[in-house]
């Protein structure tokens, strides 16, 4: 019997005895337990925390593990107040709409997401850098503001053109991005976004009560053209790019477009804030230097994130600025969280200064590549009518327009009932869409799924 399957029939022999029991009774110990369902003493321990933890049985150290009383009954709470309460200034919710977080179901392949699945996270070398981090002295203790000086100085290496000092550690690459716009604008501001984008930055930019000032793109990122238009027009101070495998169109900004960026930002007196999620998500290398590095007045600031080219769970990035700003961003920063936790900066230090760090991105590169190959050459072979203007030279994420006509809410929801979850590229607009697209997705799923994914997606496409 495999692992899965015996704790499956330990949980259930155990919840039989606890329907049948009474309050108090004690339950087999683990040695017995072990001994008659064939198990490893581990199993038993994971069986009953999970028990307890549903609140089913209490377990007493030396003395044993006993049926549990039931929760008190209590009446149904009325919530309605609440309503209004909060009144109807409710903040965007991204996730909800990208489905990042969402369990797709048994049998459902998943061509929508934001991270690396399992199979790409270097689970092994993260947990013994983590184990070795909790083992420091100090390492429950309180961190600075700024991050520790070590990660610091990591990030600023791999940054370029940066210091050390320049350097804030924030909670993940989200909360960065928002701490950064909300603190380099005013309510009512206006600010400049490229269309389509991130859709989390929409979400910012309208729940700061920004106005939103789109820009839009086309294969070799921002039209700076347009740009400068904008800029004049609106009198915006912060433009938020994506200047590499921009999500969703993969688009990476053209060197000539990133020097015009610059000198209108000096020209206007404006700030850019470089959102650099997917350097380390590269697959034809090698990627253009930063922003940031080719900035010497501070009007770049940056944002770089180990969630999404390591681990989802490994909540550290870097928000670099220089000069007046980057004491605002202090500040801001610090009525976020204070400071993040050290033993996971400590973690990520050890992580990326190892041999396994490199060894994880040539894996990442190496397997994105398949990934990208196989769901562009099935897309553009079964998905009729649609077409991929964009080949991502990194990133996670196909930008796929769909044919005229076709509606991407809809054709998303049907293709949830079909067995795959793809994410409708309305989401990515701050305006109206110029035509019916989809953003697919292949960091989260191996080369086979991808291929029964877009067969699936074709039979409600052509349906």
């Amino acid at each position: 019997m495999n692992d899965d399957n015996s704790r499956g029939a330990l949980l259930s022999a155990l919840r039989d005895l606890v329907a049948a029991g009474p309050v108090g009774a004690r339950l087999p110990s683990v040695r017995e337990l072990q001994r008659h369902f064939q198990v490893s003493p581990l199993t038993v321990q994971q069986a009953v925390r999970q028990l307890n933890g549903e609140g089913l049985v209490d377990v007493r150290p030396g003395a044993g593990t006993f049926v549990a009383a039931a929760p008190p009954t209590t009446r149904s709470a009325d919530l309605g107040w609440q309503h209004v309460a909060l009144g109807g200034h409710a903040p965007p919710d991204a996730s909800r709409t990208l489905a990042l977080h969402a369990e797709p179901g048994a049998g459902v392949v998943r061509l929508a997401g934001g991270y690396l699945d399992q199979t790409l996270v270097p689970e092994k070398p993260l947990s013994a850098a983590l184990a070795r981090a909790v083992r420091r002295t100090g390492a429950w203790g309180r961190a600075p503001v700024e991050g520790i000086e070590s990660l610091r100085q990591l990030f600023a290496r791999e940054i370029g053109g940066v210091d050390a000092a320049d350097v804030l550690i924030t909670s993940g690459g989200q909360s960065a991005l928002s701490i950064a716009i909300r603190a380099l604008t005013r309510p009512g501001d206006a600010v400049v976004l490229e269309t389509p984008t991130y859709a989390g930055f929409i979400s910012i930019a309208r729940s700061h009560a920004l106005e939103v000032h789109p820009v839009p793109t086309d294969a070799d990122g921002l039209r700076t053209d347009v740009l400068d238009r904008v800029l004049a027009s609106s009198g915006a101070r912060l433009v938020v790019v994506q200047p590499l495998h921009a999500n969703p169109t993969g688009s990476t900004l053209a060197a000539g477009r990133r020097r015009e960026l610059l000198a209108l930002a000096r020209s206007y007196g404006a700030f850019v804030l470089e959102d650099d999620y997917a350097r380390d998500l590269t697959i034809d290398g090698p990627a253009p230097s930063t922003l940031v590095s080719q900035d010497v007045d501070g009007h770049v600031v940056h944002v770089r994130s180990l969630s999404k080219p390591v681990a989802p769970a490994l909540r550290v990035a870097a928000l670099v600025a220089r000069g007046p700003a980057l004491n605002r961003l202090r500040a801001a920063k610090t009525l976020d969280d204070f400071y993040v936790s050290r033993p996971l900066q400590e973690a990520a230090v050890d992580f990326l200064s190892s041999p396994a760090a490199g060894r994880h991105r040539r894996t990442v590169a190496r397997e994105l590549g398949a990934r990208r190959d196989t769901l562009l050459s099935e897309v553009r072979a079964r998905l009729a009518g649609a077409s991929v203007d964009t080949v991502p030279g990194g990133g996670m994420h196909l930008w796929v327009r769909l044919p005229d006509g076709v509606d991407d809410v809809d054709l998303a929801a049907r293709a949830r009932g079909a067995g795959v979850l793809v994410s409708a590229g309305s989401a990515w607009f701050p305006t109206e869409p110029d035509a019916s697209y989809l953003r697919l997705t292949y960091g989260e799923t191996p080369v086979p799924l991808l291929v029964e994914g877009v067969r699936r997606l074709a039979t409600v496409l052509v349906g």
